[in-house]
């Protein structure tokens, strides 16, 4: 169709973890369009990429000067023209342009603590990243509190449940 958003969602595999087998592919890439598609975004272009913890605080510390793994990092790739924050109701220049790393072994290990599955997890993690390109910001309590409620109305929507809201077990 004609009207249908255009959207080039890639998954990459770098992660040697055992885990990465638990996450599907369609399931990421579902939950990054459920993201798009929520706010209206008319064309994105995304990579996920699956890595390992070891990988993952590489990144941390080369990115954003911390040590230690983290759940995810997003990176928006839109050159500074076409990168303005584009606020909860949709990209400011119409697109996304952006790379979203996953950490499988946090997925894996938050997922066995809170007991659902590793997919959904890390499904969790690529609609947060996706969030993040789409201009929400966590740092205050009051916004990640509004950015977990989106993230768990999303998820919810692809039949995986409350993922951020699930209890601990």
């Amino acid at each position: 169709m004609e009207d249908d958003p255009a959207y080039d969602i890639a998954i990459v595999r770098v992660s040697a973890s055992v885990e990465d087998r638990s996450i599907a592919d369609a399931s990421l890439i579902e939950a990054v369009k459920a993201a798009l598609v929520r706010h209206n975004t008319p064309t994105a272009q995304i990579s996920v990429a699956l890595v390992d913890d070891s990988q993952m605080a590489e990144l941390n510390l080369r990115h954003l000067n911390h040590e230690g793994p983290t759940d995810v990092l997003t990176f928006d790739l839109r050159d500074d023209d076409d990168n303005r924050p584009a606020g909860q109701d949709g990209p400011a220049g119409g697109g996304l342009e952006g790379e979203i790393v996953v950490s499988v072994d946090t997925a894996a290990r938050e997922a066995r603590r809170r007991g659902h599955e590793v997919n959904a997890e890390a499904s969790l993690y690529a609609v947060h990243g996706t969030l993040h390109l789409l201009g929400y910001d966590d740092r205050r309590e009051q916004d990640a509190a509004r950015m977990h409620t989106v993230e768990d109305e999303i998820l919810s929507s692809l039949g995986m449940g409350s993922v951020f809201g699930a209890k601990p077990l």
